[in-house]
This record gives C-alpha cells, structure tokens and sequence, in this order.
C-alpha cells in the first residue's frame, strides 16, 4: 500500500501540528508502504516531480550544504542511455519504471554556500580539505536521496531504490559537464496492484542499538 497525497489546498498532517494524526503518516510511510514490485502505466508529471524535489529539498542536512543532485530520466531514451551501466538484476527494473532517478552529489557543494550558508569562511575551509569535502558530500548527498524516498511515498509514489551500477560510466553519461558523482538510482512511479511478496526481515532494536 502507498501513502495517498494530502487533498488539494491542504497541508500534511505535520504542518497542522495535529498530534493525532502523526502516528496515521508515520505508519503509512513506513509501515504500509512497501517497496514497488511493479509500476502501472500513469505517467508521472513534471508538476509531481517538482513538488518531490520541493520536498525534499527541506530535509536538513550538516550546515545547510545541500550537496545532492538529481538527474530524472523521464523517457524512454533517457533510460537507455545508462542502460549498459547497470548490473543484469537491475535492467528489467530500472527500464521499466515510469521515471529513474540518478541520485548524486556535487563535489564541489561548498561553492554554493553563498547561497545557503554564508558564514564567513566555510567555503574556504571545505575547499582546503578534499577528504572532507568528499566525505560530507557523499554522506549528506545521501541522507537527501533517503529524503526523496519518503517525499515520494507521501506524494503516492511507489519506490525502488538500487545499487548495482558502474557509478563511472553513468557520470560519463550523465555528469560530465556539471562534475557530479553518481551514488544510487531510484525507480519511481505509481504502483501496479499491491505487494504480494513478504516483507524481509529488519533487525530488532537487541541487535542494531546501543541504549546508552
């Protein structure tokens, strides 16, 4: 089961600060929503995707850098073009969803904190340190694709995230002019029918915390 878009002209439950009704979303987005097995054929708008990106543009990340980028390959041919990267379990998959989103991040995030965090001298100190700037890059770039996931599902949208790429030859297609680095794909689109297959396990709190 997907998570149903709030109805036109009204906020989420969270933005209307009903407490009763935060449990209901919690429970849709990560309890009912299930990884997509299939997409039917509804087209995905680019209205749709830019409200997506609207979202999860808002999630925070360290000092407000921002560093992830998206590529939406919304066609046929877009699709194509990545195709001979993919591993073989990931090529029926990936073709076949409505929209394949490539989630990246751009090395050189701390150039655009003139814009969104202009505390004097974070740009330089990011630029002075290539291991840093990589490791807060890659690790924040990734926690914003956890956001598209969850932007999606409350939008209605079914997901796929996956690994299994060669990164370079998709960088070669996709972000050699802008320099970005790819980190993983989603397939994305409105669900045929529901999930029939049995969730897999996850671990239980015993084994995946510390209660300190």
């Amino acid at each position: 089961m997907t998570a149903s878009p709030a109805p036109e002209g009204q906020q989420p439950a969270e933005g209307r600060g009903d407490e009763a009704a935060r449990p209901v979303l919690a429970e849709e987005l990560f309890t009912r929503c299930r990884t997509a097995e299939a997409f039917s054929d509804r087209p995905v708008g680019d209205d749709v995707l830019h409200r997506l990106y609207d979202l999860l543009r808002l999630g925070p990340t360290s000092g407000n850098c921002s560093p992830a980028r998206f590529a939406f390959l919304k066609t046929e041919e877009a699709r194509q073009k990545i195709r001979p990267a993919l591993s073989m379990g990931n090529v029926e998959r990936a073709m076949a969803a409505p929209v394949l989103v490539v989630v990246g991040y751009d090395p050189l995030f701390f150039e655009k904190f003139g814009t969104l965090n202009p505390m004097p001298g974070l740009r330089d100190w990011f630029a002075a340190d290539v291991g840093l700037g990589d490791e807060t890059a890659f690790r924040n770039g990734t926690l914003q694709g956890a956001y598209l996931i969850m932007a999606a599902r409350a939008l209605g949208l079914a997901v796929r995230p996956m690994s299994g790429f060669d990164a370079v030859m998709v960088e070669e297609e996709l972000f050699r002019k802008q320099g970005w680095r790819a980190n993983f794909l989603v397939a994305l689109g409105y669900p045929e029918g529901e999930v029939s297959s049995p969730r897999a396990p996850r671990l239980p709190h015993e084994e995946a915390c510390l209660w300190l």
